[in-house]
């Protein structure tokens, strides 16, 4: 009975293997299935997934390598996150292969185990996303790979494919990844796409490599591809291996939560958040803007911690991030002006203010397009991301973590305690305060997240915090900014400040303000002017640091300069120096203005003025901080003769 019961059922699984296949094939063409490879000589084998997944296409020989004649296009330069032009651009011939072989060739030239490697392909789910991974999949195979990690559905957040990267499967099997977002740009082919490269260490790419690359795009004839090889079916958990001759290539596509999830298990006390969320005092709001978070929200906030489902906002990750309908135009930047449906909820207007609801949430959260950004809200408060970063600095003490008792600060920890902090040279100095008070080593570095590589890879630095003015807060659990690692991090904090559940709650304001009590405020504000011409904006920025040292003593108004100059970094760890990284005005009272050229962009240029303003403890921190630095801005904007160069009289933007 047994053996006919097995015969039975395996005929069964078979026959439950060919029927999707004989549909797809009427809509799709032939599917590659374990029987159609036996009989055209190619071979797939099938991992322990119980829904194996399908290869559309199949040829005698998957791997035969078509050398394809192309010509460099221009402007194919990364930025400060990879390159990110219009979708359309992207879709252009040869656009997305040119620069994906001109990759693979740098990392060939820098000695990468590409032949024989692992490579983690995914993005934030934008539109074309899925069309990429195919193309990147094929050139992959033609340059030697022989695995590809793929999220489900083709989606992996930023910081969950730096996590693939150094803990799938022990950790660091990987020798790199192709992330596809544009991160908090638009989504929609007629807005924003974008790629970049990871390195073997979970972290963007550092200068030197994307300069490589910028090079090998200028210079390129072929593209190196195996158009033969299948399509992948990224929507089924699974993992096949695609064998011809003695050549084998397997593809897996896993959940797209568990590797993040299992690293920031090793960061925090989900239990102990668990119990502030059971009290009745306490609610949540949490929204991922149509963006890749959402199933991590998913995960984390209602499965492991208990949030009902009626918390989360926009938690379906669609190509559009919601369109030009949704409340925040499809812009996925969690920021006062774009995430207006979280910030209608939690009671807090455009600049900041409070709308006196009474019904809003305890705290509340947001995640752009990738899921490396965040925003922090208490019911009516904004915490900005230069405080937030400084009050998790400041409280690091509250998160298990920084106590050497968990992950990494366990093996670096020793006793415990945060070893370094670095901060972006545009965000506020209320974090060189705090590590000013508690001795803690701190670094002053240039915009981009790969800036914070060297030091977080450096055991005497670590555990590490550092974070950007830009929304963006982490550590060294991987090599990315961390949106759900930085939410997860404020909770962890009340949930320790609200242990005893018969005292009254401290709530996220309640937080900053003492923060302000011991350390003063720095208001502080960013303007940016957006879609500006590149050339007037160098040529703004090239008189200015022409100016240095010649600025006469009257062009500060009521404030007295103590230096200006361009910033320039010279990398503690590895000797490196990056220049022209933005003009800085200091003056003597702690205010200063910034200007920089931000990388993020895809059309024209996007000039961001920074304004910071010291107030001390015993001063008026109660301020609006627009308030308070619009005379600052005012005399930014003289200085840099901004009008005349590059016709604006007023910003696009203000956070």
């Amino acid at each position: 009975v047994f053996v006919c019961f097995t015969t039975y059922m395996s005929r069964l699984v078979l026959l439950a293997a060919v029927l999707p296949a004989l549909a797809a094939a009427a809509v799709n063409g032939p599917v590659v299935s374990p029987l159609a490879g036996a009989r055209s000589g190619l071979k797939l084998s099938q991992g322990s997934a119980l829904r194996a997944m399908s290869l559309r296409g199949g040829s005698a020989n998957p791997f035969e390598v078509t050398h394809k004649p192309t010509s460099p296009i221009e402007g194919q330069m990364p930025g400060t996150s990879g390159l990110r032009k219009k979708t359309r651009v992207f879709m252009g011939e040869n656009y997305l292969a040119n620069f994906v072989q001109s990759a693979f060739d740098s990392l060939h030239e820098v000695k990468a185990p590409v032949k024989g490697g692992t490579l983690v392909i995914s993005g934030d789910g934008r539109f074309y996303n899925k069309e990429a991974i195919q193309i990147i999949s094929k050139i992959a195979v033609a340059e030697g790979v022989s695995r590809l990690w793929i999220g489900k559905d083709g989606l992996l957040s930023t910081p969950a494919a730096s996590a693939v990267i150094r803990s799938r499967e022990g950790g660091f099997k990987a020798f790199g990844a192709f992330i596809l977002s544009a991160s908090h740009n638009p989504g929609g082919i007629d807005e924003d796409f974008g790629i970049k490269y990871n390195c073997e260490n979970g972290g963007p790419a550092p200068e030197k490599v994307t300069e490589l690359i910028f090079e090998k795009t200028t210079k390129i004839s072929e593209i190196r591809t195996c158009d033969a090889f299948p399509d992948i079916d990224i929507s089924t958990i699974g993992s096949t291996k695609i064998t011809h001759g003695d050549k084998t290539v397997t593809v897996e596509v896993f959940d797209c939560t568990e590797d993040h999830v299992n690293v920031l298990q090793t960061c925090f006390d989900f239990d102990q958040i668990k119990k502030l969320f059971e009290r009745p005092d306490f609610s949540i709001c949490y929204d991922s803007m149509s963006g890749v978070q959402g199933p991590y929200a998913k995960k984390i906030l209602c499965e492991m911690l208990g949030a009902p489902e009626s918390a989360l906002m926009n938690c379906e990750p669609k190509e559009d991030f919601g369109g030009p309908d949704s409340p925040s135009h499809g812009h996925a930047d969690p920021n006062l002006a774009n995430a207006r449906a979280l910030c209608d909820r939690m009671g807090v207007t455009k600049d900041g203010s409070s709308m006196g609801l009474t019904d809003a949430p305890v705290f509340g959260a947001a995640a752009d397009g990738d899921a490396d950004r965040n925003m922090i809200l208490g019911a009516g408060f904004f915490v900005t991301p230069s405080d937030s970063l400084a009050v998790i600095v400041d409280n690091c003490e509250d998160i298990p973590y920084f106590q050497g008792k968990k992950g990494l600060g366990a093996i670096f920890g020793g006793k415990g305690g945060l070893k370094g902090c670095a901060r972006s040279m545009p965000t506020s100095m209320a974090l060189d305060r705090v590590c000013e008070a508690k001795k803690i080593p701190f670094f002053e570095t240039p915009t981009g997240w790969k800036f914070f590589g060297n030091l977080m890879d450096t055991p005497k630095y670590t555990p590490f915090i550092c974070g950007e003015e830009s929304f963006g807060t982490g550590s060294n659990h991987v090599r990315e900014k961390d949106g759900m690692w930085a939410v997860l991090a404020w909770l962890q904090i009340l949930a320790v400040k609200n242990s005893d559940p018969t005292k009254p709650l401290v709530t996220p304001g309640d937080i900053v303000k003492e923060f302000w009590s011991v350390y003063g405020r720095n208001y502080y504000a960013r303007y940016d002017y957006e879609g500006v011409d590149l050339d007037s904006a160098k040529k703004m920025m090239s008189r200015m640091a022409e100016m240095a040292g010649k600025w006469p003593e009257d062009s500060f108004g009521d404030y007295t300069l103590k230096t200006a100059d361009m910033f320039e970094y010279l990398d503690p760890i590895d000797g490196s120096v990056s220049k022209n990284q933005g003009i800085r005005f200091l003056f003597t009272d702690g205010s200063r203005i910034v200007f920089r050229v931000s990388g993020t962009g895809v059309v024209g240029a996007t000039i961001r003025l920074y304004l910071e303003k010291y107030e001390d403890k015993d001063g008026d921190l109660n301020q609006h901080p627009l308030e308070v630095v619009k005379k600052l801005g005012e005399l930014a904007v003289e200085l840099a003769n901004l009008k005349e160069f590059t016709g604006r009289d007023a910003p696009s933007l203000v956070t």
